[in-house]
């Protein structure tokens, strides 16, 4: 069953707004939607924006529906902790709306556990991540990868969530 939801979140300049949609069952240690619209949000705020709110949706999976999505739009046939799907086509309907962030569930808290981190904070990076890629962001090559990991660490520590690269 998915439970879906819209939280609008007007902490920042701008009200932006982040449709959270639950394809699996919340546990206890998962974020609540408004934990994921923060995080979402604060990616905006700290990079600017065009002078418009931002939409994006956030999906939460389980691994058979983000392994079947790996395959069909990355031609890569297994599970992944996120997937990020910038809106490819112009909408002329004043939204900036920027993509779809899918995150697989069981792997967040799988990569936490062997990485010995925090199930939520490794939530967190996940969502910081794919909302810079929605921006634009990649890490195919090393600078670009350099650049978006320090985006990253900055962001999370002004959540007080600790550098997800030292271990």
């Amino acid at each position: 069953m998915t439970e879906k939801s819209t939280e609008d979140l007007t902490g920042s300049a701008l009200p932006h707004q982040v449709d959270v949609q639950w394809a699996v069952q919340a546990e206890s240690w998962m974020p609540g939607n408004a934990d994921i619209c923060r995080w979402a949000c604060e990616v905006l705020r700290n990079l600017g924006g065009d002078g418009q709110p931002a939409e994006v949706c956030v999906r939460i999976v389980s691994e058979s529906e983000i392994k079947g999505l790996n395959r069909d739009y990355r031609d890569v046939n297994k599970v992944t902790n996120v997937l990020a799907f910038p809106q490819s086509i112009e909408l002329d309907v004043g939204a900036n709306l920027l993509g779809d962030i899918v995150i697989c569930a069981p792997v967040v808290v799988s990569e936490a556990q062997t990485q010995v981190k925090e199930p939520r904070a490794h939530f967190a990076h996940l969502i910081i991540h794919g909302m810079l890629h929605l921006l634009g962001y990649d890490h195919v090559e090393n600078e670009e990868a350099e650049e978006m990991e320090r985006i990253e660490i900055s962001i999370l520590r002004g959540l007080g969530v600790d550098d997800p690269y030292q271990q």
